[in-house]
């Protein structure tokens, strides 16, 4: 492969890895960067399939370094950014390695990609941004407020991307995915979370709060949702990814417990619960800026497309060379 390339940070984690295997798929040019280890792994990336990953150029580095950034932008067309520290409770414990992370490293990218010239910036936002809904579905300009200090980070770097577009001309669009899951997702998140204690074999399934409510969307239409964000010649938007449906986390339990066919009764864990004043009650978008700009919509929409999704993510979890890479009895913040 030759120049120019798609750089992709946090090429190594969850939505990452199923956006570069998209990509490649499609016939373009990846550069993936990944957080540098002394073991020299490359987090899901490793897990793909090798006429995949034969594809992939690996940078392995840290977006916290401009030095490092700017190696990695050189000779790339376009920028999807997706590296940042994304656990909730651990933002409690260590708030400052996500402003460095989340912020920082997303200042650095946008200076490397305004002197590279880069026809394309994707930043990644949160549904977490929004808080608990004000008034539902929530569109693109429904306010916003930090109930977490990952929620807070994730607003300052949407605000410094946004401004490199205002100041610079920087063509950015912002993406904001609402509550992705699907093969790969860590335990920190809620579905992966209930499958791997069922798959487990667990008798007492251990939650958190069961009454907030999220718009879940599967993988694949988040990764759908970021190829028309890059093919697209609209930049200065920001831009809601989710499926329109909403449920709340003891519905989202109860359809697994089903589609599993297992007998087990839910406990709350008190450690898997945010502080009052932090946890976000209510999430529902409304995507149709996203159908409207980027021609996108959820293939797997409604209740009969979310109950599909998680028979697709069940299926990959209980497979045991995947159920082995986590451990039900520990909780991941």
């Amino acid at each position: 492969m030759t120049d120019p390339k798609t750089l992709v940070t946090g090429a190594d984690g969850f939505i990452g890895s199923h956006l570069v295997e998209a990509l490649v798929r499609s016939g373009t040019p990846v550069r993936a960067f990944s957080l540098y280890n002394s073991f020299y792994t490359a987090g899901w990336l490793d897990n793909l399939p090798k006429d995949i990953l034969k594809e992939i150029e690996i940078f392995r580095g840290d977006i916290r370094d401009s030095g490092s950034v700017r190696a990695a932008m050189k000779g790339c067309q376009s920028v999807a950014h997706l590296a940042a520290l994304i656990g909730i409770p651990y933002s409690y414990e260590a708030p400052h390695s996500y402003i460095e992370t989340n912020i920082t490293g997303t200042l650095n990218l946008l200076q490397a990609a305004r002197e590279f010239g880069v026809r394309k910036f994707i930043q990644t936002s949160t549904s977490e941004v929004y808080g608990t809904a004000r008034y539902v579905p929530i569109n693109e300009d429904h306010p916003l407020l930090g109930q977490s200090p990952y929620s807070a980070s994730k607003i300052g770097s949407d605000q410094i991307a946004y401004s490199f577009y205002s100041s610079f001309n920087l063509p950015v669009t912002i993406l904001r995915p609402f509550n992705t899951f699907g093969p790969r997702q860590s335990m920190r998140a809620v579905i992966p979370s209930v499958i791997v204690q069922i798959a487990s074999g667990v008798k007492q399934l251990k939650i958190g709060s069961i009454t907030p409510t999220r718009d879940f969307s599967y993988v694949e239409d988040t990764v759908n949702g970021f190829v028309k964000a890059l093919e697209s010649d609209s930049s200065g938007e920001t831009i809601n990814l989710g499926s329109n449906f909403e449920i709340s986390i003891s519905a989202m339990i109860e359809k697994i417990v089903k589609l599993m066919d297992a007998n087990v009764e839910s406990i709350e864990d008190k450690t898997r619960l945010r502080p009052e004043k932090s946890e976000v009650e209510r999430l529902w978008a409304d995507n149709s800026k996203a159908r409207n700009l980027l021609d996108w919509q959820p293939k797997y929409a409604g209740e009969s497309g979310f109950e599909v999704a998680l028979e697709k993510t069940i299926e990959w979890f209980k497979n045991p060379s995947n159920l082995n890479l986590y451990s039900s009895d520990q909780y991941v913040v």
